[in-house]
């Protein structure tokens, strides 16, 4: 299946989490019957805090008191909120080999190349999850992920942070990593965000190839 077949939907404004985390279930239940197509969503939410299935309270302070939501996603604690690119992908791993390693590899690697495209050097840092790059004082997270497999459908997806209040993440141990710093392409220069969506679009086909286990060109 490629990429023409997947609906591309960008939101615009904020999407209230409760309104986005029920519309994500529901169309991962309709591509589960047969009677929806896969999805990519981009959206922003206002401020909030999600926890994941493995969060600990002890890493949540909040000083602002935004909204906590359970995600029933993996993972520990993550912030949204404004100036942040999220990504919901809803695709059927019953039609693309079944192997979550292999998802979670080629949404890593999708992510990578379309950040390469504005010229921004992302990496893959083993034993620290999300998408990192080097920063003054040593390695900075730019994109989180966190997913869910249902019955074989994906929910849930990536984060990346375009412009958003880097001081809001303090509010929590951001993934359970202690010692991270956390960045945004508005402190590396890139200022054109629609630039990003452009690139994910652009990066997609590859996407699907590498997800089924195959290589293509750029």
């Amino acid at each position: 299946m490629n990429a023409d077949a997947i609906e591309w939907r960008i939101s615009p404004g904020l999407v209230p989490y409760p309104e986005a985390l029920t519309a994500m279930e529901a169309r991962a239940a309709a591509i589960r019957a047969g009677e929806a197509g896969e999805l990519i969503w981009l959206l922003e939410h206002p401020p909030i805090y999600t926890a994941g299935t493995s969060a600990d309270p002890a890493e949540l302070f909040n000083p602002e008191g935004f909204p906590v939501y359970a995600a029933g996603r993996g993972g520990r604690y993550t912030y949204h909120g404004p100036g942040q690119r999220v990504g919901y992908l809803m695709l059927d791993l019953d039609r693309r080999g079944r192997d979550v390693r292999r998802f979670v590899h080629a949404l890593e690697g999708w992510l990578i190349d379309s950040l390469a495209d504005l010229g921004v050097a992302a990496f893959r840092s083993p034993g620290r999850i999300g998408i990192w790059v080097n920063r003054e004082g040593g390695e900075a997270k730019v994109g989180a992920l966190g997913l869910r497999v249902k019955r074989w459908v994906t929910l849930h997806g990536f984060s990346i942070n375009l412009s958003p209040q880097l001081s809001h993440f303090s509010g929590i141990v951001p993934c359970g990593i202690a010692d991270s710093q956390v960045t945004s392409l508005d402190e590396m220069g890139v200022h054109d965000h629609a630039r990003f969506d452009l690139a994910l679009r652009r990066r997609l086909e590859s996407f699907l190839v590498s997800l089924e286990g195959g290589t293509a060109e750029a």
